[in-house]
């Protein structure tokens, strides 16, 4: 793979900003006997969104524009110079050379819209299912958002503003600000507790520079998990992993979590770290990290970490709702494959081509990655750990999420 030499430009960006003055699961549905199940898949660098079958041939339903306003957008950060350096850095950072029009996306607990976080034009908006317009828009703070989660009743959705080092947590189907929090630098990952009680947010810090030595790892930024109560938005607590890892000998390794999961029971969390092949398992009692699973490397894969994209070499985790098993996108060494979680000992590598991410199909039998580099979902079988089949997307899928739609839903354009 080619190395993301360009990734250097957020921090000129910043610099020059300075002078002239950043298993959640889809809703459940509330009448789901009357909606149809299905996996949303976002297309990052093309500005669209995928919707397949949730289960079987996982066969393509329809298409969803996500930048429908997006000559308004771009007239909008055309005029404003600070935008227009912001938008540009995300492009030539962390976008590669792309702009990144859908982040993450939840459908509404009605399927009658879809919630979708667009990290270049700053925002969230709210997509109508049947005609493909707008219903409502929430810039965010900063000048990027990213990840999102969705509460387990559907009513709320909370969304990483990157650049403000912020989680806004919105009504869904209103877009209102309910609440807010602060975070460490770069907040990525949100989770809610299945209890809908707490929220965890993983801050990953600047993956966007090429000082990646772990002697240079102090320049990242500060890297925490927060974790607040979902009604107060008050801080409950915050897990730093870089006395956890230093305390197994890990010195070295980086403490920025990115994708986690918890186990069935929560009692466990499972979670990958910046430029490292594999995950570690937290046991949240004692505090501690209890097993350090390290996965093989791909030997066409360089270990020059600059080459990694946004320092991620593994980027993308799921479990099997009976927690026996999980699935582990390898992004940068072009592979997936399942680990069984009471060993930790992993099953076939399935060849993928950048593998961004990985979720659980509808009925929990299969494990789904989005492959960024061929562009395509492909779908593993959590029993075996082969590949059952692939489904071509749009440009660059990203994150996939179950979601719903109306029985005879079939896109709202291209």
């Amino acid at each position: 793979m080619a190395a993301f030499r360009t990734r250097h430009l957020c921090a000129v960006a910043a610099a020059l900003v300075l002078t002239v003055t950043a298993p959640a699961t889809a809703a459940t549905a509330a009448s789901g006997a009357s909606l149809r199940e299905v996996l949303f898949v976002g297309n990052n660098w093309e500005g669209t969104a995928d919707v397949i079958k949730s289960t079987g041939d996982f066969a393509k339903v329809g298409r969803i524009n996500v930048i429908p306003d997006k000559d308004a957008r771009m007239a909008e950060i055309n005029a404003d110079p600070i935008k227009w350096i912001y938008f540009q850095a995300i492009r030539n950072g962390v976008g590669e050379g792309h702009d990144q029009f859908v982040d993450d996306m939840y459908s509404t607990p009605d399927g009658s819209s879809v919630v979708v976080s667009r990290p270049s034009f700053a925002d969230v908006v709210s997509i109508n299912l049947s005609t493909g317009a707008i219903n409502w828009r929430f810039p965010v703070s900063g000048y990027r958002s990213d990840h999102m989660a969705v509460s387990p009743d559907g009513t709320r959705v909370a969304v990483s503003a990157s650049t403000a080092n912020t989680v806004h947590v919105l009504d869904i189907d209103t877009g209102k600000q309910v609440g807010s929090f602060a975070t460490g630098d770069k907040p990525h990952e949100n989770i809610f507790t299945k209890d809908g009680k707490y929220i965890y947010n993983m801050a990953i810090g600047d993956v966007n520079t090429d000082l990646d030595a772990p002697w240079l790892d102090w320049t990242k930024g500060d890297r925490h998990i927060t974790v607040v109560d979902a009604t107060t938005y008050k801080q409950v607590k915050t897990i730093d992993m870089r006395d956890k890892l230093d305390a197994i000998g890990l010195t070295d390794y980086s403490d920025a979590v990115r994708p986690a999961v918890f186990s069935p029971d929560e009692s466990k969390l499972y979670f990958q770290v910046s430029f490292f092949n594999g995950f570690f398992e937290y046991d949240l009692a004692t505090d501690r990290i209890t097993r350090t699973k390290t996965l093989p490397k791909n030997s066409a894969t360089s270990d020059d970490r600059t080459t990694f994209v946004n320092d991620s070499r593994h980027h993308g985790l799921s479990m099997k709702p009976d927690g026996t098993k999980l699935c582990v996108a390898g992004t940068m060494d072009d592979y997936a494959t399942v680990v069984d979680r009471a060993t930790l000992q992993e099953g076939p590598l399935v060849t993928a081509s950048k593998p961004y991410w990985a979720t659980v199909s509808g009925d929990g039998k299969d494990c789904v990655i989005s492959e960024s580099g061929a562009d395509q979902v492909t779908v593993i079988d959590f029993a075996t750990g082969q590949k059952v089949l692939s489904v071509p997307v749009g440009d660059h899928p990203q994150r996939v999420r179950l979601g719903h739609v109306a029985p005879d839903w079939t896109g709202t354009g291209s």
